[in-house]
């Protein structure tokens, strides 16, 4: 499999022509979406799901399916049988990828503000995009997809988080809000500066590809 990260918090996976693209809001170029085979979606909030670009990819292309959680895809109404619910525990099959779902809820941003539903996903049992929580899947990952930075986090719990999961790697996700010296800080905290995590970290630049 290839990863490429696509800008804050998308991600495409890819095998031979099959592309899956995971959580395509409003920082990310629409185009992401133009030859996906699928989209995995976490949650509501716009930097994850851009709901009027997602709407025209699916109209532009009859056979483009979503997998997402209850309240995404209420907002996805028009596309009968193209868009999926799935909760944690699920294990399904898109665009030939094994996908196994994990975690219920995003993250605390404060406890006066009302939780939304978030679902994690882990891809061809290797490559786990937890969306907006700190969510463990209850099966070995090789390779966390990491939100670093967000206005329901602190880097404390990002380097806890690492440790928790013990990924055999760790590449940052959730960081376009980060300016060059933030990423640098945070980079060296979850690195050599830090405290150490079992994880080696790295960041992708968007546009840039990994083997896995």
């Amino acid at each position: 499999m290839e990863l490429t990260k696509h800008g804050h918090s998308c991600v495409v996976i890819s095998e031979d022509d099959r592309q899956l693209v995971i959580d395509p809001g409003v920082f990310t170029d629409p185009s992401v979406l133009q030859g996906a085979s699928a989209v995995l979606v976490t949650h509501e909030h716009a930097d994850h799901f851009a709901p009027d670009v997602l709407r025209a990819a699916m109209e532009a292309d009859p056979d483009l399916q979503v997998w997402t959680n209850g309240s995404v895809a209420g907002r996805l109404d028009g596309a009968a049988g193209r868009v999926h619910v799935v909760g944690d525990g699920d294990a399904l099959t898109v665009a030939g990828f094994d996908v196994t779902v994990h975690g219920e809820l995003h993250a605390v941003i404060h406890p006066e503000i009302p939780r939304v539903g978030n679902v994690g996903f882990l891809v061809g049992g290797a490559v786990f995009h937890p969306g907006d929580a700190f969510t463990v899947p209850s099966e070995p990952v090789a390779t966390l997809l990491l939100p670093v930075h967000a206005p329901w986090s602190k880097t404390a719990e990002v380097i806890d988080y690492v440790r928790a999961v013990d990924a055999d790697q760790a590449y940052a996700v959730h960081d376009g809000l980060l300016n060059d010296a933030g990423l640098g800080i945070v980079g060296g905290l979850l690195g050599e500066r830090g405290p150490g995590t079992p994880t080696p970290y790295s960041r992708l630049t968007p546009g840039d590809s990994v083997e896995l």
